[in-house]
């Protein structure tokens, strides 16, 4: 009964017109919290369990030499000696655009605080522009709580390593982190420091470039009778084992000194966190490695950590696209070629070796690998040798949440997509009674038609039959929307709530990527092929 009232009032209420709330009531309705674990697990548990993980994995580490990784800054190297104050203005934009997650370690709620950001302005900036002009990241800005969370419902409460952990940050920390994020990526943009294969928390980048960047290169090596590799790298807690001392060292490398490497290398020392569980929090644990992951930063950081990674991969003749920690291998060869296993080998054996020296531990168990035959060559079995370990080719991986299988026909990816939305239009379904007409069809756009657009310009080229069944989603969608049988003509709703099909959606979003990437700003995956990639965005594969 409670549940109905929610519903009816949130229809009838003025934020059925706001798709955020509208879809954050509706979520925590068509998936309730799961009740309280009963496991004996206590704060402390999970702060030692976290502890010794990374500890454990960089005691393996321990014996080997320091990485050899000492850069010396090249005389043409531009710098970043100075990080620039900010403008109030600036500072209000941000902190009114950043997410508003409340950490514990916060005063007060970050939705209250963005409410009266105009008045507190001025301590803010302030505070800010302190720490930027005097390389100093204030202590408590260093202090995270993490919150542990089953990783699926299904999962034992009981199994610690069941947990996925979740840092959370001060809201005026994240703040500080995206003044410098920004200014940082500004720096490394204007001077073209950065990976041009590496598409992790850049402007314009996404999940979808780097899939297409690489389904291009596979799709091209196929159409030149070349068979292909592609081999997805999994690494063990690869943000949380990252050498402070290295980074540092990179940071000097791309031109970072004075008092901006100096906020740096505040930012990264005396780190600390404390687990929360059950209203109980456990002792501070100090972070000696690591960036962190929960911030904007973070991320970015981790990128420049492994900016070197490229040239190992490079100089065994493959291919690669990197989003985050996520690295992707592509290796081209003739059908006949015997030496392929032998020259893959290799080019592991020293990504495995480069790894070890930055202290990232590479994951041969999870590690994937599809072999892509060249067509019409049949398909090729190939295993390969990784730390002792065998890597079996499977049909499919799972790539940056898209499933690829070894045809390139997304063929499983349209099924697990279709799934999934049967479900969601399934839970709305049932509580359809007693939504208005506009609340079902803003929950439909954010769940359902949201999920059939994500990455749809990988289908780009496919014959209509193979996403039918995205199309006979998008039908049932339309048809919830306005309270209708299953079976209704469906076209002349489409028009009405201005939904083109789907595969006019795959169409326009591909021809969008396509003038983007020809005119600005969407990401080039080879500046030097820049008319060649933009017309085969557009052509069947």
């Amino acid at each position: 009964m409670a549940s109905q009232q929610t519903v009816e009032t949130a229809t009838s209420h003025p934020m059925a017109e706001d798709p955020r709330k509208l879809h954050n009531i509706f979520s925590s309705l068509l998936n309730p919290p799961a009740p309280p674990s009963l496991s004996s697990l206590t704060a402390e548990d999970f702060a030692t369990f976290y502890t010794e993980k990374i500890e454990r994995i960089c005691q393996t580490f321990m014996s080997l030499p320091t990485s050899s990784t000492s850069h010396s800054q090249h005389s043409a190297t531009p710098s970043l000696t100075q990080l620039s104050t900010v403008a109030a203005e600036e500072v209000l934009q941000i902190t009114r655009s950043c997410n508003p997650t409340t950490c514990p370690l916060d005063p007060i709620p970050s939705v209250m605080l963005q409410t009266i950001s105009p008045d507190l302005l001025p301590f803010i900036t302030t505070v800010i522009n302190g720490s930027l002009t005097s390389g100093h990241v204030p202590t408590v800005f260093k202090k995270a709580r993490v919150i542990p969370i089953l990783k699926k419902p299904a999962l034992h409460p009981s199994d610690i390593s069941n947990y996925r952990p979740v840092s959370l940050l001060s809201f005026l920390s994240k703040i500080l982190k995206c003044v410098v994020c920004n200014q940082l990526s500004d720096y490394l943009m204007q001077n073209n420091l950065h990976d041009p294969n590496q598409s992790g928390f850049k402007a314009t980048h996404s999940t979808e470039t780097a899939l297409l960047a690489v389904t291009e290169k596979l799709h091209a090596a196929r159409s030149a009778k070349l068979s292909s590799v592609l081999i997805l790298l999994d690494l063990s807690a690869a943000f949380d084992t990252v050498n402070h001392k290295t980074l540092l060292s990179t940071l000097r490398s791309l031109g970072i000194c004075g008092t901006a490497w100096e906020w740096f290398a505040s930012y990264l020392d005396g780190r600390s966190y404390q687990v929360t569980w059950k209203g109980l929090t456990s002792a501070p644990r100090r972070l000696s490695t690591g960036v962190p992951q929960g911030s904007v930063l973070g991320p970015l950081l981790f990128s420049l950590y492994t900016h070197s990674l490229g040239k190992v991969i490079s100089s065994h003749g493959f291919s690669y696209h990197c989003y985050a920690d996520d690295t992707q291998l592509i290796f081209s060869f003739p059908p006949s070629d015997t030496t392929a296993s032998a020259r893959i080998s290799a080019c592991l054996v020293d990504i495995s070796s480069w790894m070890t020296a930055h202290q990232l531990k590479l994951n041969p168990s999870k590690t994937e690998l599809l072999v892509i035959p060249g067509d019409p060559s049949p398909a090729q079995d190939l295993a390969i040798s990784l730390n002792n370990s065998m890597i079996s080719p499977s049909a499919t991986a799972r790539n940056l949440r898209v499933t690829m299988d070894n045809q390139i026909s997304f063929s499983s990816h349209v099924t697990n997509v279709t799934r999934s939305c049967r479900f969601l239009l399934h839970n709305i379904r049932r509580i359809r009674p007693f939504l208005s007409t506009q609340a079902t069809q803003v929950l439909v756009q954010s769940l359902v038609i949201s999920r059939l657009d994500n990455c749809n310009s990988l289908l780009a080229g496919l014959p209509l039959n193979a996403i039918r069944p995205l199309q006979l989603i998008q039908n049932a969608a339309a048809g919830l929307g306005f309270n209708l049988p299953k079976f209704s003509h469906t076209t002349p709703l489409l028009h009405s709530l201005h939904w083109l099909p789907v595969a006019a959606r795959i169409r326009f979003k591909t021809l969008m990527l396509a003038y983007k990437a020809k005119n600005g700003p969407a990401p080039l995956p080879q500046s030097s092929h820049h008319s060649s990639h933009c017309t085969s965005l557009t052509q069947i594969h």
